[in-house]
């Protein structure tokens, strides 16, 4: 059985939407952030960046949420193309999150809690942006990185969600992206991912 350590963030959730899709059986072991429990010994043991989330699948630890979609998609040949445009369009668009999305768009969540009006600024054009760039792929596909769904759209999903409903960022000029998230956001899968509560340990 895979363990999955992680937490109630955009990145957290991501590994938990594919064991979801994929129907495996998993647990969770919460690593709460709050009490710095990222920072632990035991933790540090699994995940040398101090980060969540992590999984552990027998003798393999991996951390770095987009290793482990890639591995977890890979080792059951869904959601990643094996080999051919679409696969490198799809990591792409993965990279495109793990290296733009997700890291401007918590560097917003932290500054908006500051009275540091340029950090601000910066932080939310650049959220804008990136978006704005996510629209514009979204406009010609139905989903990421193509026709199909893919990891890029577990990896994007969670932070784009919370850029509207916790970052209050205003899609209304997105209507691909809304659309969108609509979509993704009706998979039972993504449903169950995204009500994760560190109450439930265990799938």
């Amino acid at each position: 059985m895979f363990t999955v350590y992680t937490w109630t963030t955009p990145n957290g959730r991501k590994p938990l939407i594919l064991l979801e899709e994929l129907d495996l059986p998993y647990e969770v072991a919460p690593v709460n952030l709050r009490e710095h429990e990222q920072f632990a010994p035991e933790f540090l043991a699994i995940a040398p960046n101090n980060k969540i989330p992590a999984l552990k699948d027998d003798s393999l630890t991996l951390f770095e949420s987009g290793a482990i979609l890639t591995y977890l998609a890979e080792k059951y040949d869904r959601f990643l193309p094996q080999q051919g445009p679409e696969r490198y369009r799809t990591l792409q668009w993965l990279y495109w999150q793990v290296g733009g999305l997700g890291p401007m768009l918590g560097q917003l969540g932290f500054f908006s809690k500051s009275d540091l009006a340029l950090p601000k600024e910066h932080f939310t054009a650049e959220a804008e942006r990136l978006l704005n760039v996510l629209d514009r792929a979204l406009a010609g596909n139905t989903y990421v990185a193509g026709d199909h769904y893919t990891i890029a759209d577990i990896a994007c999903y969670p932070w784009t969600q919370a850029a509207a409903s916790h970052l209050e960022l205003n899609l209304s000029g997105k209507p691909a992206v809304q659309r969108w998230l609509e979509q993704v956001g009706e998979r039972p899968a993504v449903q169950k991912a995204m009500a994760w509560t560190p109450a439930q340990s265990l799938r």
